[in-house]
């Protein structure tokens, strides 16, 4: 479970309670009667009996007692137990959480509270009963305004969860679309944190928003001249204008070297903005934008991903992120003619890119050897089916691009390719068996430029792929 890492578990006989009976919670040896101290502490926090006059007492409101948090934090552990879930949601603990949120000046509190509630949206019936409340959902995006990255996370998190249900998934896009200023506080975050931990959960919850709903994707990519509502930051002289794309590129940049996974997320964000005309052109429209996106994928293809010296398994770790990044990569190419950015010379790394990831495909595709038993085999085949799922996307994506690079070959380049080694025979071979018969005449324009340049290639290729002779 994502979540900051909490005391150890209050024992059964703490504090004298009860025996077992009928003050557990459920199956489990937590007290009902802890527990509910526990809440009643709470509510005095947020609502004291006493209140005091001075600013003293304001101060105090930011730091949470080392008692209190003790306890607090064991319900952020308990929460992940179902029975407790539930009997929190009973005794009406996401009110008096709401109430916290609300009113409560400490990070630290805000923070668990929203933790609690996030482990509490992992089971379905109280993730739908949170969803319905309004108000709650309103607090809770509110939290999205917060300074606290700890606060934010958690935010992140619970958000995440309620979008992966598909019961409420809408409910939140809808709410999320009502308030335009979460569109800043995410990019605001993605473009300035240095927390990857956050970034990666912020990453999360964008992807899926733009996965669920194409209609918010086209708004965010478009915002900017929308005024935000209740922005976060009511006394700055001027609110920042975001850009969607800028915002990615920052974050991906950020948790690239920390976080693989967080930077496959990304990845995927900006593979979705090119879904869409105007994602694309938000990406190769501003000449430096699509300069940096170029330059930091280029960069993790040619440099970082699927290298020489890698074992062709590698393919399997990276083969989300690397079909996320030929695919951008694509259709930046698509308008090249557009952009002076794309150098004629950056052509040749990529096909040596390219064709080692359809060399590497070929030997992930082999079939396992000797399974120990049926169920083992089992397991297996459903992992290789899925295995082969994401690796059939990777080589279409592969294909295409390498198929586009091809057209636009210079006999000057080939020569170039072939003096280098990106273009020998066996990676000809290679690009050549994948791309047939689908791109049939690429390869054929291909192989006029190669007969110039070397003619014994040509035809040792043309032997090896009787079907291009034959439609010759």
């Amino acid at each position: 479970m994502d979540r900051n890492p909490s005391p150890p578990l209050p024992s059964p006989d703490q504090d004298g309670e009860e025996g077992a009976g009928g003050d557990c919670i459920g199956s489990t040896v937590y007290s009902k009667h802890w527990l509910f101290g526990v809440l009643s502490g709470l509510i005095q926090i947020v609502n004291p009996e006493n209140t005091k006059s001075s600013s003293d007492d304001e101060e105090q409101q930011m730091e949470l007692d080392e008692e209190m948090e003790n306890e607090i934090c064991r319900v952020w552990d308990m929460s992940m137990d179902e029975d407790v879930a539930l009997f929190l949601q009973e005794f009406n603990a996401p009110d008096i959480f709401m109430g916290v949120l609300a009113k409560s000046k400490c990070p630290r509190l805000r923070e668990i509270c929203v933790g609690i509630l996030g482990n509490m949206a992992c089971f379905q019936e109280i993730c739908v009963s949170i969803s319905s409340d309004k108000n709650l959902g309103q607090v809770l995006l509110h939290c999205l305004y917060d300074s606290d990255p700890p606060t934010l996370l958690e935010t992140s998190r619970l958000l995440l969860t309620c979008l992966s249900q598909t019961e409420v998934a809408s409910v939140w896009v809808e709410r999320i679309r009502e308030y335009p200023a979460i569109y800043d506080s995410i990019c605001f975050i993605m473009s300035s944190s240095t927390n990857v931990d956050l970034l990666v959960k912020v990453g999360e919850v964008v992807d899926k928003l733009f996965d669920l709903d194409e209609k918010l994707m086209l708004e965010w990519i478009k915002n900017g001249a929308v005024q935000p509502l209740d922005p976060p930051q009511e006394d700055s002289e001027e609110q920042p204008v975001f850009k969607i794309v800028p915002c990615v590129l920052e974050a991906a940049k950020q948790v690239r070297s920390e976080n693989p996974e967080g930077l496959d997320v990304y990845m995927h964000i900006l593979q979705l903005l090119t879904t869409v005309d105007d994602g694309i052109q938000a990406i190769v429209q501003c000449p430096d934008t699509g300069k940096d996106t170029w330059n930091l994928l280029f960069d993790l293809v040619c440099h970082e991903f699927c290298q020489s010296d890698d074992p062709p398994i590698i393919l399997q770790e990276q083969k989300t992120v690397l079909a996320s990044v030929y695919s951008v990569l694509s259709a930046i190419y698509a308008s090249r003619a557009e952009q002076e950015y794309l150098k004629i010379e950056e052509d040749l790394p990529l096909i040596d890119s390219l064709i080692r990831v359809l060399q590497n495909m070929e030997h992930c595709q082999k079939k396992p050897e000797n399974s120990v038993d049926s169920n083992t085999e089992e397991t297996k085949k459903s992992d290789l089916t899925q295995d082969d799922f994401h690796l059939k996307i990777l080589k279409d994506i592969s294909c295409e691009f390498l198929s586009n690079i091809f057209q636009v070959l210079t006999k000057e380049t080939v020569a170039q390719g072939l003096k280098e080694g990106q273009l020998s025979k066996e990676k000809c071979s290679c690009a050549f068996q994948n791309l047939l018969p689908f791109y049939s005449p690429v390869i054929e324009d291909f192989l006029k430029i190669l007969h110039e340049v070397d003619k014994t290639l040509a035809d040792d290729l043309e032997k090896s792929f009787p079907s291009l002779k034959a439609q010759t």
